[in-house]
């Protein structure tokens, strides 16, 4: 099964909404800025991940944004300015 590497970052206007939805985020990827994930998914964890977020979202109000980046473990669509943390390998899998 092929996994796609996904950029996610997200607008929520509630605190505690954001906390949820930053804690679920950890399930599926890793943290690269406050509001913004790096995960490498396959589609039945995409399929999930969606459902996941907007079960906890409001709609009307929050935003997430999916951007899908290519096959899992290229990194060549990243340009960085300044310090920035080194990008997680592909290597990462969810249980």
């Amino acid at each position: 099964m092929a996994r796609q590497r996904y950029l996610v970052a997200y607008d929520i206007r509630d605190d505690r909404r954001l906390r949820a939805i930053a804690k679920c985020m950890e399930g599926y990827g890793e943290r690269i800025q406050y509001s913004v994930f790096l995960c490498d998914l396959s589609d039945r964890e995409r399929i999930a991940l969606r459902g996941d977020i907007t079960t906890l979202m409001k709609l009307p109000e929050d935003s997430v944004m999916i951007v899908d980046l290519g096959p899992a473990g290229d990194s060549s669509r990243f340009q960085f300015l300044g310090h920035h943390e080194r990008l997680p390998s592909s290597d990462v899998v969810i249980v």
